[in-house]
């Protein structure tokens, strides 16, 4: 009876690892309605209790939302590890970007500035590195928003304070909203303000690193603020010149 115990948890495991490679990979978006049981058991080989069982491991994890009567829904492509704090989960981005960087405002120009007081030359090295992988990307055109993580993961890292680098679950959901609603407009600006965060932490200047790292976070919300006013707008809202009126 051990023996099928462990044998059962083990088949639940590997469904609910393919059951979130399944939702990833097709992918099926938040918000969006799985197959029933039934589908599910048949994509996957195995019975419908194994699946309820896999189900409910990702319901846990705030993976899928079950509505009763109704079926099974994607709530989010996140699981609790990997935003321990559920804000993937928040409807109104917008409303959420602008409070992260309320939060990043507070904490981070407090980072920058520890950073340039505490990092050790491989952290200086890492950090120039990345600062000039992020200027690339942004000069091809292409999605820096990894190595842009990547480079304040890096600056936290400089402080040598573990709290802080706890905290970085929190600025990389912050990083990854404010990418995905800007459509990481903001190029030109993220090479010249990570250029001078950077170069202040080098130099081992703690004030011009934290005032470096505030003009970059309040680019980033001017920059989300006319996003949010421009999404509110209704068609009728639009000016003359939008809606081709000389």
């Amino acid at each position: 009876m051990g023996q099928e115990q462990t044998a059962r948890k083990l088949l639940g495991a590997q469904v609910e690892e393919a059951l979130m490679a399944y939702i990833i990979g097709t992918p099926i978006a938040v918000g969006e309605k799985l197959p029933n049981e039934f589908a599910l058991g048949q994509q996957f080989q195995v019975g419908r209790s194994t699946i309820r069982e896999a189900v409910k491991s990702l319901v846990t994890k705030g993976i899928l939302e079950v509505r009763r009567g109704d079926g099974t829904y994607v709530k989010s492509h996140c699981s609790l590890a990997e935003d321990p704090l559920g804000l993937s989960r928040l409807d109104d981005k917008y409303k959420l970007a602008l409070e992260l960087l309320d939060v990043r405002l507070i904490l981070e120009p407090e980072i920058a500035a520890s950073a340039a007081a505490h990092a050790t030359p491989e952290n200086k090295t890492e950090l120039r590195a990345l600062c000039d992988a992020v200027e690339q990307l942004c000069l091809a055109g292409e999605d820096h928003t990894p190595k842009d993580i990547a480079f304040h993961t890096c600056i936290a890292r400089c402080s040598q304070n573990r709290v802080m680098e706890m905290l970085l679950p929190m600025i990389n959901t912050a990083v990854t909203t404010f990418a995905s609603l800007t459509e990481r407009s903001l190029r030109r600006e993220t090479i010249q303000t990570h250029r001078a965060i950077t170069q202040a932490i080098l130099a081992g200047d703690a004030v011009g690193a934290r005032c470096a790292m505030v003009t970059h976070l309040t680019y980033n919300r001017q920059a989300l603020m006319e996003r949010r006013n421009a999404h509110r707008m209704s068609p009728c809202e639009t000016t003359p010149a939008a809606s081709g009126t000389p």
